[in-house]
């Protein structure tokens, strides 16, 4: 029989325990340490390896259209790529058309480094210990809950 939420006591729903926010960030601190060590031959930082990511499949990109990729504001991403760009990974440029607009895109060292970073995913994949199909069906079940919570948020 399905347990509906209005049969959960509220008292129970203040327990760490059952908080799928909880479950959701204890997973992620363990995937960010799985990361650190994955990345740590390629000099990159979990937020930086996205960021590659994004450039490696877009290639040139507004500044704008990255944060949008990766939901993150330009207070926080302009640091990364400042970062990126120090190690001569990215290569940032003020549009000519409008200035205020900056586009990044990988430099040469950047695209090298992409085929250092092809066996990161099947790393982290095999070190999660779940089969293939249940990681895809994992991804779109948070997917569809990440789409549900934007949509409860506006």
């Amino acid at each position: 029989m399905e347990k509906k939420l209005r049969d959960v006591p509220d008292e129970d729903f203040l327990l760490l325990e059952h908080q799928i926010c909880f479950s959701l960030h204890a997973a992620a601190r363990a995937f960010n340490g799985v990361y650190r060590t994955a990345l740590k031959d390629l000099g990159l930082t979990y937020p930086q390896y996205l960021v590659m990511l994004v450039l490696w499949e877009h290639g040139e990109l507004p500044v704008k259209q990255i944060g949008d990729h990766l939901r993150l504001d330009s207070g926080t991403l302009s640091p990364l790529l400042k970062r990126l760009e120090s190690t001569g990974y990215v290569e940032r440029r003020r549009s000519t058309h409008d200035e205020r607009s900056v586009t990044a895109r990988p430099t040469a060292a950047g695209t090298t480094l992409r085929e250092k970073a092809l066996a990161t995913p099947r790393r982290i994949a095999e070190a999660t210990g779940l089969p293939l199909d249940r990681l895809l069906a994992l991804r779109e079940e948070l997917d569809a809950l990440t789409a549900r919570l934007d949509a409860a948020t506006t």
